[in-house]
């Protein structure tokens, strides 16, 4: 047996051949260092900034595992290139410093990629790049430093426009008081010394309105998702979501209990819950096409695929995710959201019409089982996983008759249990503690949905047992 198959797989067929993601990584690093350099002696600065800007360059990509997969190394430099820029001519034109967008970057990026460390990483950069432009280099490097570490803190989750506003504004105040306090201004007065103060005032709050103007435009080129942005996205008022509610209310429902699990579980093992929450309203849209082959929308009608071959029963069921992607990019949902229509059942086999086709009387080698799986591909983030397993777990749950705590733990622990060991979260970065704490999420909020009421008796209609009004009680009262 050979040690290395997959090499003889690769020298066989050159074109499936793949760039090895290291050596792409360090051809990255390579061209931006030879551009860099070029840069800096066009510019004639320092050199130091070049070592500087290579350590923190392999120093991100060392920190790519531990920072959000949706986070590329070009969507940082173009940040940081925004910033460094302007700066750069704004300073060399000798306009006055508060023209500088100093919290802009940091704001930003972490509005768009919900990451605190990028943010430190790329306000350090801005800050020690464009102090070496300035003739007052630590006073500018201050304020790049506090304003952009500050501003990461205020604005990271944020779910309301107004939270951005209020940051500006603060950290406005907080530039002027820096710069009072790194140039020892505030030990002589002098008229321009105002204006400075000012400038800086009213940076803050300019900064926060263009990062509102444009975040937008951000999303769209990045292909990310913001909290503000899914927030508009839970609007039932939504074009997809209204027909969702009207024409599938079954899966409507479906989705909110989904939603329910989905968020509550992701704030647990520390991933994005809005995103989990949003991702799990959409992720069924696309059994808008033919809501009543769907047994949640069936209600007490019959039953359609009694009438259907189990073939064509699961090209119905497998289809809504095909259906679903199309109608989202009609309606130009997010990718992100998009992720999570596709990715919803992974790779998992339709079973209940596969086990239908062998009792049909079809021989197991006649049926190929991947025939009857879903066409991925399978959760790429911990949101996508996790809806994966609340949807399994919601639709088996429901099927349950007067089900008990215990039997909606076990249950609970059979459906993740079986999706592991089918591979479907194989290429989530979800871990066995995580899952383990994912079941016991689960099963506390089924408990709680499903838990066992009393049995209240009827009310009688004679006369002799009917309630007194309030005449009677009142008389009895007096009595």
């Amino acid at each position: 047996m050979k040690k290395y198959p997959h090499l003889d797989k690769l020298i066989s067929s050159p074109s499936q051949f793949k760039f090895p993601f290291f050596a792409y990584r360090w051809f990255v690093v390579l061209l931006f260092s030879l551009v860099l350099v070029f840069v800096v002696w066009l510019l004639q600065v320092n050199f130091v900034i070049v070592l500087f800007l290579l350590c923190l360059l392999w120093y991100f990509s060392f920190l790519q595992r531990t920072i959000s997969s949706e986070v590329k190394l070009l969507h940082v430099l173009f940040l940081f290139i925004l910033v460094v820029v302007p700066s750069y001519f704004i300073l060399s034109k000798g306009l006055a410093i508060y023209f500088i967008p100093f919290s802009f970057a940091s704001m930003l990026a972490t509005l768009l990629f919900s990451d605190r460390i990028l943010s430190f990483i790329l306000t350090t950069a801005t800050a020690f790049v464009v102090s070496h432009f300035s003739p007052n280099g630590q006073t500018t490097e201050a304020l790049f430093l506090v304003s952009g570490l500050v501003s990461a803190i205020l604005v990271y989750d944020a779910r309301r426009r107004n939270t951005i506003i209020n940051a500006g504004i603060f950290i406005g105040i907080l530039q002027a008081i820096t710069y009072l306090l790194a140039s020892n201004s505030i030990y002589r007065f002098n008229p321009e010394l105002v204006s400075v103060v000012l400038g800086l005032l009213i940076n803050g709050f300019v900064s926060a309105i263009i990062v509102l103007g444009c975040l937008s435009i951000f999303e769209h080129l990045f292909k990310t998702v913001t909290n503000i942005h899914l927030l508009e996205l839970a609007d039932f008022n939504n074009p997809v979501l209204n027909r969702l509610m009207l024409e599938a209310p079954g899966t409507y429902h479906h989705s909110l209990v989904v939603g329910n699990l989905s968020e509550a579980a992701a704030k647990a093992v520390g991933a994005n819950a809005l995103l989990a929450r949003i991702g799990a309203y959409y992720h069924d849209i696309g059994k808008l096409t033919k809501p009543e082959y769907f047994n949640e929308n069936m209600g007490l009608t019959q039953n359609i695929h009694d009438t259907l071959a189990p073939n064509m029963s699961r090209l119905v069921i497998m289809n809504h995710v095909n259906e679903g992607v199309e109608l989202a990019k009609r309606h130009k949902l997010n990718p992100r959201l998009i992720d999570f229509i596709q990715q919803h059942h992974g790779k998992s086999l339709v079973y209940y019409f596969y086990r239908r086709a062998i009792e049909n009387g079809h021989q197991i080698e006649e049926i190929s089982e991947e025939g009857f799986r879903y066409p991925g591909p399978k959760p790429s983030s911990k949101e996508t996983a996790i809806v994966l397993l609340a949807d399994s777990v919601e639709a088996a749950s429901r099927a349950l008759k007067n089900p008990t705590p215990a039997q909606l733990e076990e249950t609970v622990h059979k459906i993740i249990n079986n999706k592991f060991i089918d591979g479907q979260l194989d290429e989530c970065p979800l871990t066995l503690k995580d899952l383990e704490i994912i079941a016991t999420v689960f099963s506390h909020i089924l408990s709680g949905m499903y838990h066992h009421r009393l049995d209240y008796p009827e009310e009688k209609s004679d006369n002799h047992h009917t309630k007194p009004t309030g005449t009677n009680l009142r008389s009895k009262d007096k009595g």
